[in-house]
């Protein structure tokens, strides 16, 4: 049970600016519901240029929910140059703080609200810069390196605390840990290359020991699971479970997991499909 200050319970049993504004000068999304928290920023400015009005739809935790109303109560009144200067620490001190498993939440509402006032000002969406390293959340791994930085994040917890990396499929904790380490300075082991020559019967053995012990442990953790269904030559046939069954990201749990991490362990000219 996370411990919530009286400020984020009041703004999640009773939200404020719940909905939409109609023909909203300033509109931002950000998130996905099939990963897990979604926002839709809107506003529109007055005369005087300052937001006159601004709502929220969200789909998310009480923390998402407390820090989307929290922001509007906030940028009511404001300029756009004002409101852009408001920062996800912001968000948190006027909630009397956030658990920092949740710090996403609010991160995740200073990004709705960059997108909304560059909807206004007509500019081009920004570009990520590097290379993604959580697909669930579009985190890349310079996104992590200036956090790390920058916040001090120490560990994968706070990583995902921090930008939500991480905390979907979990496919990419072990980059995420090889990035924080990089910035410890801490010299990363290069994986065992997989032995040459395995017999068929070996290989069958290495297949399932990999997944039992590398892949199914972050599937379980998200509600999912993997079953090993055949292996014909470099073939390598599984049946996703549970969460894993029915999420929209289950190939790229498959190629960029599952894939990846059999080849790397067990033999590089596997290829895993789908039963």
């Amino acid at each position: 049970m996370w411990d919530y200050t009286d400020k984020v319970r009041e703004h999640f049993l009773n939200p404020k600016n719940v909905g939409e504004v109609e023909n909203p000068d300033g509109i931002g999304e950000v998130g996905s519901i099939a990963c897990g928290d979604a926002l839709k920023l809107t506003f529109r400015l007055g005369e005087d240029k300052t937001i006159t009005e601004a709502k929220f739809k969200t789909f998310g935790c009480a923390s998402a929910i407390a820090s989307s109303s929290a922001l509007t109560e906030m940028i009511i009144g404001k300029t756009l140059e004002e409101a852009e200067k408001i920062s996800n620490e912001n968000i948190a001190e006027f909630l009397g703080g956030l658990p920092k498993e949740k710090i996403h939440c609010s991160v995740m509402g200073q990004e709705a609200l960059e997108k909304a006032i560059a909807y206004y000002r007509g500019e081009p969406e920004k570009v990520l810069e590097g290379e993604i390293i959580c697909h669930c959340f579009n985190v890349t791994d310079v996104d992590i390196q200036r956090a790390v930085k920058e916040k001090g994040l120490k560990t994968l917890e706070d990583v995902t605390g921090y930008l939500k990396a991480g905390g979907g499929c979990g496919n990419c904790h072990e980059e995420i840990s090889n990035i924080i380490k990089a910035s410890q300075g801490i010299s990363i082991m290069e994986p065992k290359k997989p032995a040459a020559g395995l017999t068929n019967l070996q290989k069958i053995r290495k297949i399932e020991e990999t997944l039992e012990v590398e892949i199914k442990p972050a599937l379980i953790r998200d509600g999912g699971n993997i079953e090993l269904v055949d292996v014909d030559g470099n073939r390598v046939l599984v049946r996703l479970q549970g969460a894993c069954a029915t999420c929209p990201r289950s190939r790229i749990t498959l190629k960029d997991h599952v894939e990846a991490r059999l080849r790397n362990l067990v033999a590089h000219d596997l290829v895993v499909e789908e039963a």
